[in-house]
């Protein structure tokens, strides 16, 4: 089964980079994996993913009951897809594989959404912060084993 890791975030806003962080961490533990670090989003991901047999994407989120480091598993079946968009802009992940799928391209038939409860996004830091830092490896462990990587 052809795998990829998708690291999604902004490596120089503090926490925003988890998703990238924690990618490179999945890669030193495997080094076999293949992994893409990534700032894109949205319809810009079909290049990246189209392809793939399974696609695991790593990313931040900030909600506001959420505790700094905890990781949340989300489906794509369970992410909206809108069918009306404005722009290529406002175009989420679940909507992008919609496209890529009506347009016929070989989208990924597994997938699953790592999202991490983070702190802080609007800092400029090449570093998360530090409770982020210090669950990165706990994390990927995590993450390896839920995927059995």
């Amino acid at each position: 089964m052809k795998t990829l890791i998708l690291g999604v975030g902004n490596p120089i806003l503090t926490d925003d980079g988890v998703g990238i962080r924690i990618a490179q961490k999945l890669k030193e533990e495997n080094l076999k994996l293949e992994v893409i670090e990534t700032s894109e989003a949205g319809i810009a991901l079909l290049d990246l993913v189209v392809g793939y047999d399974k696609l695991i994407i790593i990313d931040s989120i900030k909600t506001e009951k959420g505790k700094s480091g905890d990781l949340h598993k989300i489906k794509l079946k369970h992410l909206k897809a809108f069918t009306a968009v404005s722009s290529s802009h406002s175009v989420g992940i679940a909507t992008a594989f919609k496209l890529g799928q009506e347009l016929g391209y070989r989208m990924p038939k597994h997938v699953s959404i790592y999202a991490v409860e983070i702190k802080d996004n609007t800092t400029f830091a090449e570093k998360c912060t530090e409770e982020i830092e210090e669950r990165i490896p706990f994390i990927a462990r995590q993450i390896i084993r839920e995927e059995k990587l």
